[in-house]
């Protein structure tokens, strides 16, 4: 067991061999490099999925969540002597990953061990002899004190070398399973909420079942990602990197469960016909997030949509391997009855996380908010926030501190009634009649396919 000295330490150390993506003709040959020999040019670490963190837990915005009471029965305790199997979808993979764990939001020490990552076959279920360990450090356990998080060592995918293309380009759009187990009690647990995809814990008190490859000691399921905030897997030096930053529209509310139905999902799949593999697509949102509020956020003072933008800028951004475009979509929140902001601090705000982003060396698309006129959400829908967001729209459409903008409002607003088209009404999580707020399926689907595709790959120079 290894424990980290303080919140700056960023990264662990790497250690042993990870693998470079060599092109052959039609073969994708694996090459195994000592970490502490110079490193090919030609790969690097890629972040290939996210999920920023808020809480701790039960502190957020979840969706379709299931009764946690039997498998979190005391939320101030957190997880007892449990297992995790954290269902993820890399938007690319890699013949060779690293996972970052998290206690962002923990109030004491927390011990990860047992922890593995492994392809999906279906519910909580792996393809046999896909489950491999992975270390921190050399260490087959680590411990992470309140407001740290770490990178895992480089972990070589063998089943990304045994598909029957003999290529990680065979896994995209599959799903990994990363599990891990907590000894004795966590506390506080960081999370994110809301995943709308299902992942599994095993029964409180069922110990370090995580190597099992069957769904038999995975008996709970959570529509929340708990302790994982970042995957990365090694790829193309020329891989570009597109995050959509944002609320709970960029989150996905009111999407379909486990059917990558996100706005970002569909700019994914655009972007991958047009460009193939040379860029990855992250989704950032958080849903209730703000630009500028709240004013203060901790695991004392937590708030359901998470610390404001600016504050998360550096976690769940700037730290990440590889970021070369930030798409921003928020503000609607920050002019809800629960935010209240002027339309001046909401732009100050924003231009300043821009300029943070710019001094990163990232790139940032704006993106116009759409309309919640007459929301039957008590939060939304008045005449004064529809002025402000329009005002909001009207600086993302002619600064230029922005690369570009994509105008979600025109792709969502019905021009008639000022208010959100109304086949994008219903929600199709749960099949509910919606409020005018968050976009269903239909109306996700306008929002990735209003991007021009031509514009990206200008920015980010894609071929």
């Amino acid at each position: 067991m290894i424990k980290l000295a303080s919140y700056n330490c960023k990264q662990l150390t790497r250690t042993t061999r990870f693998y470079a993506l060599v092109l052959s003709t039609s073969v994708l040959l694996f090459t195994a490099l000592n970490a502490n020999s110079t490193p090919l040019s030609s790969a690097k670490w890629i972040t290939t999925w996210v999920a920023s963190v808020q809480g701790p837990y039960p502190v957020g915005n979840p969706s379709a969540q299931p009764n946690q009471s039997f498998v979190f029965p005391q939320p101030l305790q957190g997880s007892q002597n449990q297992s995790f199997r954290m269902i993820v979808k890399p938007d690319l993979w890699g013949p060779s990953t690293r996972i970052r764990l998290t206690n962002a939001l923990g109030t004491q020490p927390v011990t990860f061990d047992n922890v593995y990552v492994g392809l999906q076959l279906s519910s909580a279920e792996l393809f046999e002899h896909s489950n491999q360990g992975v270390t921190f450090n050399g260490q087959k356990s680590i411990t992470l004190q309140p407001g740290q998080w770490a990178w895992s060592d480089p972990v070589s995918l063998a089943f990304a070398r045994k598909s029957k293309e003999s290529s990680a380009e065979f896994l995209d759009g599959r799903k990994m399973a990363v599990s891990f187990h907590i000894p004795g009690s966590s506390g506080p647990m960081t999370w994110h909420a809301k995943a709308l995809t299902t992942s599994y814990v095993s029964a409180p008190d069922s110990g370090a079942v995580s190597e099992q490859e069957t769904e038999k000691s995975f008996p709970y399921s959570t529509a929340s990602w708990f302790f994982l905030d970042a995957v990365d897997m090694m790829l193309p030096s020329t891989t570009k990197v597109i995050l959509n930053f944002g609320d709970s529209i960029t989150d996905g509310t009111a999407s379909t469960m486990n059917t990558d139905d996100r706005w970002p999902d569909v700019l994914s799949r655009r972007l991958h016909k047009q460009f193939g593999r040379n860029v990855a697509v992250l989704n950032a949102g958080i849903g209730g997030n703000q630009i500028a509020g709240p004013s203060e956020y901790s695991t004392l003072k937590p708030f359901p949509g998470g610390p404001s933008s600016y504050m998360r800028l550096e976690r769940d951004v700037i730290s990440l391997s590889g970021v070369n475009l930030v798409v921003w979509l928020e503000g609607i929140n920050d002019f809800s009855k629960n935010g209240n902001a002027s339309v001046d601090l909401v732009i100050s705000k924003l231009t300043e996380g821009v300029q943070r982003l710019n001094q990163a060396g990232i790139k940032v698309m704006g993106a116009t908010v759409g309309s919640a006129l007459n929301s039957s959400s008590s939060a939304h829908g008045s005449p004064e926030q529809d002025s402000k967001r329009r005002t909001l729209n009207e600086f993302i459409k002619s600064s230029t501190i922005f690369e570009s903008f994509v105008d979600f409002d025109k792709a969502t607003l019905d021009p008639l009634t000022g208010e959100m088209r109304s086949e994008f009404v219903p929600e199709s999580t749960t099949g509910g009649p919606g409020e005018k707020l968050h976009p269903n399926r239909v109306g996700y689907q306008s929002m990735g396919n209003a991007f021009d595709l031509q514009v990206i790959g200008k920015i980010l120079k894609l071929k």
